[in-house]
């Protein structure tokens, strides 16, 4: 392997929104660089990113890819990652490994969801961004239009370094070597600009351009990269990815302009717990102790768990023994693999800006910091923020005995994907698969189906219902049972009560004078609580209730655990019929996110789902912010059709608020459905 030093390394993430055409042009980039001889299509299925038999049968990226490649003396480090919705938690662990983010957009389409939110969490995280215009040369663009979409939506630090000459044939440059003519715009008046715009952050060097009229490249460059990490410019280049055009003049941008992993906003790592943690920056030399991070895990067939690191310091080599996290036990770097597409090779060293993998650690997570001291536990990078998956699916192995493999697939799912949750529901006694949306759910689905050749039944999750009580009430229950041996004998006076929402469950003991011996409270307990796992009105838990017993008989030899048991179950099923037993829902606290225009019609539709809308909050870039309430058994569907109003330009969070009362008529629709299959069981 050849030696090169950090400041030649350039490590850049590919994001944006799905078909704005990142995969083909990381495939341009690879073919311009030498890297590869014959550029792939995404319609043939043979570009080196998306490789998974699943992302050509899709044609989109699926997960995120890593590459690399040489140009004009530097070491390119790129990411490819998707763009749609619904893989947002392949892309966003991108920004945590990378100097630069990239962000694609189609000039057919223009500002979409995911451009804005990139752009969004690219800042947040302190990253250099640049904005990439892709398919210059389609049918029905307005690339000046655009232009003006993208100033207005992300500030007035949006500048092109090049402009599409030729009937979007070729590109022309407006920094490095300003001349000729753009098909729109002026090349000298978007130098001009340029300068200007770098210039404002170096004092002498404003003053010696005012002086003088004119200031070299060479004298750009280092305020260049200030305006990059403060963001105080936003270079805009113009490429068609089919074509070719501009391809090259990118990857010059990326060779002299992207920042190197000393001169890029370093990371923020954290040491320590809670609010004794100490907050520190690593330091890109390749002599100091080992930092790395985990940002993916694959769960590869062939090679088992691989866990996909950056190197932010020290170096790593064959032999380094590395510790994960705050684990006590080393392991030892056995191979030390670098990522091309789904090509691993070996290599001997990784320095600070390097992207790496190992194999078969089990104790590796997401999000996991690598490292080679003692005296660096409790270290963690500063956290990513993930969406909450939303939609879900209840499934269940279709293959009997199948029950401990599906829970070993499910782990795997979860350990690859930070936006992929899976979920136990007591009550319903079902395993629930959350993801980001439909076309999540059906990937995670084909890739147990062929990855995992494991087959599973599906059905949407049922809603968990609560029961509870409205007024206090007694019951009571006399087991008896003589069988010609010993008898069964027990019997229980109990009263129910409601508690605030919330609460919980409350057994109260006041029994007096031993009518029913201490031994046997915890059997009246235990019956008690078997009624609460499904109320006597529809089948659903019972909570919010406070059961005291405060009477009973015993006999000296025919009382046993079991009768009280059965005594204390029908005692308190009896109570609960006579204390106004209810339906209780669950009501969420919806998030949405959406384009200000869509605001009444989103109103209007949480309204008719028995919603209520809090409040709303403008957001930047035209969006807006609505906060309501709304039964979680009225958002079936829900993500289809936000989609459907938003035109895709729509996200949306959920979060548990409190239980409320269902209507007359949903509880007695439940109530009717209950004794349904009750009859019939």
């Amino acid at each position: 392997m050849s030696n090169y030093p950090v400041e030649a390394i350039r490590t850049v993430a590919l994001v944006g929104h799905g078909d704005s055409g990142k995969t083909t042009l990381a495939e341009a980039l690879l073919y311009q660089s030498g890297a590869i001889t014959v550029a792939g299509t995404v319609e043939r299925g043979d570009t080196v990113c998306d490789f998974d038999p699943l992302e050509r049968d899709y044609r989109h990226s699926l997960s995120s890819a890593l590459v690399h490649f040489q140009h004009g003396g530097a070491e390119i480090r790129l990411l490819d990652t998707p763009g749609f919705p619904d893989f947002i938690g392949q892309a966003i662990p991108a920004l945590a490994a990378v100097e630069t983010a990239l962000v694609v957009v189609n000039a057919q389409n223009g500002i979409e969801l995911t451009t804005r939110r990139m752009m969004a969490w690219a800042e947040e995280r302190g990253l250099c961004r640049m904005l990439v215009v892709n398919k210059i040369d389609a049918e029905r663009v307005d690339l000046p239009a655009l232009l003006t979409q993208l100033r207005e939506a992300f500030g007035r630090e949006v500048l092109p370094l090049n402009l599409p000459a030729e009937g979007a044939r070729r590109v022309v440059d407006c920094f490095f070597s300003p001349a000729g003519a753009a098909d729109f715009s002026s090349v000298a008046e978007a130098h001009q600009a340029l300068v200007d715009q770098v210039v404002e952050v170096d004092e002498e060097l404003m003053a010696r351009y005012l002086e003088q009229g004119e200031v070299t490249p060479e004298e750009l460059h280092a305020p260049l990269e200030r305006t990059l990490r403060e963001g105080h410019l936003i270079p805009l280049c113009f490429v068609s990815a089919r074509t070719g055009a501009g391809v090259a003049e990118l990857l010059d941008v990326l060779a002299r302009l992207a920042p190197n992993p000393t001169e890029g906003n370093p990371p923020l790592f954290y040491k320590g717990e809670g609010e004794a943690a100490l907050a520190f920056h690593s330091e890109p030399d390749p002599a100091r102790h080992v930092l790395a991070h985990v940002f993916k895990v694959v769960m590869d067939p062939f090679v088992g768990k691989l866990g996909i690191f950056r190197v932010h310091q020290g170096t790593v080599t064959r032999d380094t023994q590395l510790f994960v996290g705050d684990g006590r036990k080393p392991f030892k770097v056995g191979h030390l693999l670098r990522l091309q597409g789904k090509r691993y090779d070996e290599v001997d060293r990784l320095i600070p800006g390097d992207f790496g993998a190992v194999a078969k650690v089990d104790e590796i997570e997401f999000d996991a910091v690598l490292h080679d001291s003692h005296d660096e536990d409790h270290i963690h990078l500063r956290p990513l923020a993930f969406p909450v998956p939303m939609q879900g699916l209840a499934i269940e192995p279709k293959r009997r005995g199948d029950e401990q493999r599906i829970a070993e697939v499910l782990q795997r799912l979860v350990a690859e994907d930070p936006c992929v949750k899976v979920d136990y529901h007591p009550a319903t006694h079902e395993t629930v698969l959350r993801a980001m949306g439909e076309l999540h759910l059906r990937y995670l689905l084909d890739r147990m189906a062929g990855g995992f050749k494991l087959e599973v039944a599906t059905r949407p999750p049922r809603v968990p219902y609560r029961e509870t009580i409205t007024r206090a009430a007694e019951g009571h229950h006399r087991h008896k049972k003589q069988s010609g041996g010993a008898g069964q004998f027990g019997e229980v006076f109990l009263r129910v009560e409601p508690l605030p929402r919330g609460t919980g469950f409350e057994f109260v003991d006041a029994v007096k004078g031993g009518v029913i011996p201490g031994q046997f409270i915890p059997s009246v307990e235990k019956g008690v609580r078997s009624v609460l796992a499904a109320g006597p009105l529809a089948g659903f838990p019972v909570e919010d209730v406070k059961v005291t017993v405060y009477d009973g008989k015993s006999h000296s030899v025919d009382s046993k655990d079991v009768a009280f048991q059965a005594a204390g179950r029908r005692a308190m099923l009896a109570a609960l019929r006579a204390a106004g037993a209810i339906v209780l829902e669950p009501i969420v606290a919806i998030e949405i996110t959406a384009p200000e225009a869509r605001l009444g019609d989103l109103a209007g539709d949480l309204t008719g789902r028995r919603g209520q809308v809090g409040g709303t909050e403008p957001l930047a870039q035209g969006l807006t912010l609505i906060r309501g309430q709304v039964p979680l058994a009225e958002l079936e569907g829900y993500a289809g059709r936000l989609k459907s109003i938003t035109a895709g330009q729509g996200a949306y969070s959920l979060e548990l608020s409190h239980y409320d009362t269902v209507p007359q008529e949903v509880q007695q629709r439940l109530a009717a459905g209950y004794k349904a299959e009750q009859e019939e069981d």
